[in-house]
């Protein structure tokens, strides 16, 4: 008899090129026409009491991991660290003077490594936020560090600013892997990173793990999982490698020969799930866990999670500003991202300027299909009768070519369609990025390249 399993087309569909829709229209789509000159108009425009949500982006690295896909560099010496601090501290007064609003509920650190700003100069950022914007609501003060680099000292610093929340980099456990990846990080050394965050009264941490890594096996990736969990951070977040050299040169340093193919990417990624689910972590969207009292799990179960570019959140804020080289922004009107050189980022800030250098404006279409995208990659499902804007309005999706498209991912059993409601399944939950990407109107005439599904 023919093999009749289902597998070889999901591997073909595994390798399939779709963006991993931290927003619609995704970056690769914005243009130098949207310029400084809109972006002032537009945080003008933001009512009084519009709820901001801070983005801080600082593209350092004391060196670079073959794997990264982060928009920073490598850097040695001190000064351009200073130099790039005190550019901040000037763009945080710049954006404030231009905001029609300063009530900020929630601020978000990346990178890069933000730790490598050094103690002084993390206060000095932080004591410039609290000067210029309102932050006497502030739900969540969130940072990224690599475990490495974590003292008693930095913590305590995070603490004395108000850090109530710290994501580790943890990857993978695996010495042949680390090596690999050109990120040597045992146990201990991301053990003593979080009993410093404990100690210093940051108890909500956030571990980001990785499959699909060089030399990389299926036990690779339990062993990892049940050792992160053994040090109980909330929340963990499971990552596919991305390959991506043509974007990110130094990911050459990687052997192509080493990376699992599409069907162990689905093998580790599935072990991982299944053990993070054991231990007593519930799925949130595709690739985040989160023990029962955690937020963002409290949130996906009652339909308030919400996707930016830190990935999944709990952010419903009116606005998100971006600071720093490379950052997004997202306001009513549209999207801005800062100039991703800091050359050309600080000598926008010196001059006075906004160091905006592209975005998008969005229009109805816009908004519509990006919310689809949203409440599928959140929910995994949307009512296409009962979509609902940003400001409230209902809104029928007609739909009919998305629908005819998605026929093959229902007859793959990753989706379901019940009149004008779609589903994805709990054995899509890995492609809901194909399943979003049916509504991507950009997607076809692309020419950005993406990494895989799965």
């Amino acid at each position: 008899m023919p093999d009749t399993s289902p597998l070889p087309s999901h591997l073909l569909l595994a390798e399939r090129a779709v963006p991993r829709y931290t927003s619609y229209p995704t970056a690769p789509h914005f243009t130098p026409a949207i310029t400084a000159q809109d972006y002032t108009q537009w945080l003008a425009a933001l009512r009084p009491g519009a709820s901001l949500s801070l983005y801080l982006h600082v593209p350092f690295c004391r060196e670079l991991c073959h794997y990264c896909g982060c928009h920073t560099k490598a850097v040695r010496r001190p000064e351009p660290v200073a130099e790039y601090a005190e550019r901040l501290v000037g763009e945080i007064a710049l954006i404030a003077s231009l905001c029609g609003s300063r009530r900020v509920m929630r601020i978000h650190w990346g990178g890069g490594t933000p730790g490598i700003l050094g103690e002084p100069a993390l206060r000095w950022i932080a004591e410039a936020l609290d000067e210029h914007f309102d932050l006497s609501e502030l739900a969540e003060h969130a940072i990224e560090l690599d475990p490495r680099y974590v003292t008693p000292w930095l913590a305590r610093a995070l603490a004395d600013m108000g850090v109530n929340r710290a994501s580790l980099g943890v990857q993978e456990y695996s010495e042949r892997v680390q090596a690999a990846i050109g990120r040597i990080q045992p146990l201990e050394v991301v053990r003593h990173a979080a009993d410093c965050l404990y100690e210093a009264g940051i108890d909500k941490l956030s571990f980001d793990l990785m499959y699909g890594l060089p030399h990389q096996s299926v036990a690779d990736v339990r062993r990892t999982v049940e050792l992160a969990a053994a040090l109980e951070p909330q929340r963990m977040a499971l990552f596919g490698y991305a390959h991506v050299p043509w974007m990110k040169p130094h990911q050459r340093l990687i052997d192509e020969q080493a990376l699992p193919g599409a069907a162990e990417r689905l093998d580790q990624a599935e072990t991982a799930r299944r053990t993070l689910e054991r231990l007593g972590y519930q799925p949130i969207g595709i690739d985040h866990f989160g023990l029962p009292g955690d937020e963002m799990a409290i949130a996906a179960a009652q339909g308030r999670l919400r996707r930016n570019f830190q990935g999944y959140t709990t952010d419903a804020c009116d606005a998100l500003i971006g600071f720093g080289a490379s950052a997004i922004g997202r306001l009513p009107q549209g999207y801005v991202q800062n100039a991703r050189d800091t050359g050309g980022y600080e000598r926008a800030i010196r001059s006075r300027s906004p160091a905006v250098d592209k975005g998008l404006a969005l229009d109805e279409d816009d908004r519509v299909r990006g919310r689809i995208i949203e409440q599928l990659m959140c929910n995994l499902t949307v009512d296409l009768e009962r979509v609902a804007l940003d400001d409230g309005r209902m809104i029928t999706f007609e739909g009919t070519d998305e629908l005819a498209f998605l026929g093959d991912y229902a007859r793959e059993g990753i989706a379901k369609i019940e009149g004008r409601r779609v589903t994805i399944t709990e054995d899509g939950r890995p492609f809901a990025r194909l399943v979003a990407s049916a509504f991507d109107a950009y997607l076809q005439r692309a020419q950005a390249r993406h990494s895989v599904a799965v």
